[in-house]
C-alpha cells in the first residue's frame, strides 16, 4: 500500500529530443513585476552589435525563489568537486532591449 501511495506522488517528466539539445546562453536578463519574474536567456557573440533572446522563462515569485535556492545548492555542490567558479568582470553592454529596462 505504501509503494502505491509513493507511485501516485511521483511526477513523470518527459524530455523531448529537441528540448534535450538545450539552448546556449551567456547572458541572462532578469525583470520582475509584482506577479512574476521574467528571465530572458541571450547568446551574445563578440563583435556583433545585436543579440536575440533565445529563451524566455516566466516564474511566479515563489518559484523564482525556489529556483534561486536550487541554483545556490547546485553551485555549492559543483564547487565542492571542481573548485571555486571564478567570477568574471561585470558585463557592461549598452542594452537596447525591446522590453522593460533590465539589469544583466
Amino acid at each position: 500500500m505504501e509503494n502505491q501511495q509513493e507511485d501516485q506522488n511521483q511526477l513523470n517528466i518527459e524530455l523531448t529530443e529537441e528540448i534535450a539539445e538545450g539552448v546556449y546562453a551567456n547572458l541572462a536578463i532578469i525583470t520582475h513585476s509584482n506577479a512574476e519574474f521574467v528571465v530572458d536567456f541571450v547568446n551574445v557573440m563578440p563583435g556583433l552589435p545585436k543579440a536575440k533572446v533565445k529563451s524566455r522563462i516566466i516564474l511566479t515569485p515563489q518559484h523564482a525563489k525556489r529556483f534561486m535556492k536550487a541554483m545556490v545548492d547546485n553551485i555549492k555542490k559543483y564547487e565542492a568537486v571542481n573548485g571555486t567558479i571564478q567570477d568574471q568582470e561585470p558585463v557592461s553592454l549598452p542594452m537596447n532591449f525591446g522590453g522593460p529596462t533590465a539589469q544583466a
